[in-house]
């Protein structure tokens, strides 16, 4: 398995990781649409994926127009083996050293992604939307916890 920058090509795996998760599922598989995952990273951010032999495993995209992690999902059968952990972290890595100071996300409360969240060192910091918890990641914060990062 090895880890490298998404480019458009994989939009349909990604599509496929995205559609395939247990939790924080979208209620219709049309909502994010292949163009926007094309801008996302290309023009917005940039997105990481994960692959084996071919297939994608799970995928991470930041987004630095509005400061936020646009996602990082990992196809079920594949989840608790890292994958989300190195995502997360080239991700951050990338994004911090674009001279960004904070990134925020949003997902599910009483879900693995908000535990992993908060294991991973996010913070609380309110809700996005009416439904999910909003966490705010500061580069000081992040530096603190992997002291490698620019």
């Amino acid at each position: 398995m090895f880890f490298r920058e998404a480019r458009p090509a994989d939009i349909p795996q990604i599509q496929e990781v995205r559609n395939a998760v247990k939790e924080n599922q979208l209620s219709s598989p049309h909502l994010i649409t292949d163009d926007a995952v094309l801008e996302f990273i290309t023009i917005r951010g940039k997105g990481w994926v994960c692959e084996e032999y071919g297939k994608i495993l799970g995928f991470a995209i930041a987004d630095l127009k509005q400061d936020n992690i646009w996602a990082l999902f990992i196809q079920p059968e594949q989840e608790r083996q890292g994958i989300g952990s190195k995502l997360q972290s080239l991700m951050l890595d990338w994004y911090f050293s674009q001279g960004k100071q904070s990134v925020w996300l949003g997902t599910l409360p009483g879900t693995r992604a908000e535990a992993f969240y908060r294991r991973s060192g996010w913070i609380e910091n309110g809700k996005n939307g009416s439904r999910e918890i909003r966490f705010e990641l500061r580069k000081e914060q992040y530096q603190g916890l992997h002291p490698q990062t620019p």
